[in-house]
């Protein structure tokens, strides 16, 4: 698999890098061979030792970019929800009808991207594979607070509060909009997740895509219901 990781400017945390990775060629290797290494084993079994092979350098020079391996893959899912941001605002700044710009916003959150026919960065397949598999790993961890409080999942945060911000245009009186895209943000990877391990979890299967069906069916009847 080539990985060519964006050198477009996209936000990502301070505080999860010593070294931005993306200032020198031997960072960009470490992010690529992180993605590549988490694809193949999973974030249990990645460790700095065999990322160090993987890409020839030693874990102290790895080591001089992230102080751990909780550290990358926070790196990697703030760079994709960054990532996310970035296309939701240019799918939808110039749409000026709200249920469009949503039906937008949905198919960015939910869709496989198909980079033959819509705009989609660098390494966007292989993160949003890498989120479905292991962003749980980064909310289910004792240090969720400090890492909050710091500022690490803003970008998270600001595709919800943006998304929201639609729905209440539609309906001013929703009173959940912030519940109901956060759950369309995690329910979507979740099921796609138990499509591939976990099938009779899941309505859907890895060969009918009906994930943006659901809950695009889910978020209009929610919001029209409560008019």
């Amino acid at each position: 698999m080539n990985h060519h990781f964006s050198k477009m400017s996209i936000p990502v945390n301070a505080h999860l890098f010593l070294k931005d990775p993306v200032s020198s060629e031997l960072g960009i290797k470490i992010i690529n061979g992180s993605i590549l290494l988490i694809s193949q084993l999973g974030f249990e079994k990645f460790t700095f030792k065999k990322l160090a092979e993987e890409i020839e350098t030693t874990e102290a020079s790895i080591y001089r970019y992230f102080e751990s391996k909780q550290k990358v893959i926070l790196y990697l899912i703030n760079w994709y929800w960054s990532c996310i941001s970035f296309r939701i605002y240019m799918s939808t700044q110039n749409v000026l009808d709200p249920e469009d710009r949503l039906l937008k916003c949905i198919h960015i959150l939910t869709a496989i991207p198909d980079p033959e026919n819509e705009f989609v960065l660098d390494n966007e397949l292989e993160l949003k594979q890498l989120v479905i598999n292991e962003s749980s790993k980064v909310f289910l961890t004792k240090n969720v607070d400090d890492e909050n409080k710091l500022g690490v999942f803003s970008e998270y945060k600001k595709v919800v509060e943006f998304v929201s911000s639609i729905i209440l245009e539609i309906n001013p009186k929703y009173p959940f909009p912030n519940m109901l895209v956060s759950t369309i943000m995690e329910g979507s990877n979740q099921q796609r997740f138990f499509a591939a391990h976990l099938p009779r979890l899941t309505n859907i299967n890895q060969k009918d895509d009906l994930v943006e069906s659901f809950f695009t069916d889910t978020l209009l009847k929610a919001i029209k219901n409560e008019k």
